[in-house]
């Protein structure tokens, strides 16, 4: 079985490396239909895993891209980082009253898949369609800067909530959030942003499901030995295969997981 967590690993950081979607909205349907995991094991595990795999990528967009804008980041943990532990606070306290928290976990889940597949069709449009420029000043002139940064807050808010109960939305969700809100934002940088933005995220969910015991870490081990290399692979091929045919496809299997998950 744990050859089987290693391939799993390789083919979800494979599609990562590919399409640019998180690992959550992948790993985590993968562990509970095809393994048989809880849904709280396997957004725990998943959560841990997706602290680790992006924190090699926001190297490479800091260091060697630069393309990390830090203001964008501090705004959206300012909500994100508290919203994600009250979430666990408030799942400890529903554990503690003996609630079954299965059926949050699993319908959460469903609707933010639902709404990875949208955004991954939506950033892919918006994206090709439109040249996006490099400003100095990320900050919009006119009405729109008095709204910026609170409608950045509050954005975080919803995803460390979203995220921290399904561990899907950081990545696909994130994006989306910030090509709206600073439309002037070149995508590169984008996509650096998001992904600094993503690490105390999950990291901060991650560890709060470990005080949960929603952490299996002999899995976790396995999933990273075959999705370091798939991620490093998946990034080189990107180029050679076509994203106006991968994208739609993803969406559609994103779209038919997630229903899945909110009438199971």
């Amino acid at each position: 079985m744990e050859f089987g967590y290693i391939i799993s690993g390789f083919a979800v950081g494979m599609l990562v490396g590919v399409t640019g979607v998180g690992g959550g909205s992948l790993m985590t349907p993968l562990l509970v239909f095809l393994f048989g995991f809880k849904p709280a094991i396997a957004v725990g595990t998943d959560l841990l895993y997706a602290a680790i795999t992006k924190t090699g990528g926001v190297f490479v967009h800091h260091n060697s891209h630069k393309s990390v804008d830090w203001r964008v980041v501090t705004w959206m943990s300012m909500g994100s980082l508290p919203a994600a532990i009250a979430t666990i606070f408030l799942i400890k306290h529903l554990i503690k009253i003996e609630k079954d928290i299965t059926g949050i976990i699993t319908s959460t889940l469903g609707v933010a898949l639902i709404l990875t597949a949208i955004a991954v069709l939506i950033r892919s449009y918006l994206t090709r369609k439109k040249i996006r420029e490099i400003e100095d000043s990320i900050i919009s002139s006119g009405r729109f800067k008095k709204i910026q940064v609170p409608a950045t807050i509050f954005t975080g808010i919803i995803l460390g909530v979203l995220v921290t109960i399904s561990s899907v939305g950081a990545g696909a969700l994130g994006t989306l959030a910030i090509l709206f809100l600073y439309p002037k934002m070149s995508t590169l940088k984008v996509v650096g942003t998001d992904l600094a933005h993503a690490i105390p995220l999950t990291a901060i969910a991650g560890f709060g499901h470990w005080s949960l015991g929603h952490v299996d870490f002999t899995l976790l081990g396995t999933l990273l030995i075959g999705s370091l290399p798939g991620i490093w692979i998946g990034s080189h091929i990107s180029v050679k295969i076509p994203e106006k045919v991968l994208r739609p496809l993803l969406a559609t299997l994103l779209l038919i997981i997630g229903l899945k998950f909110v009438f199971a």
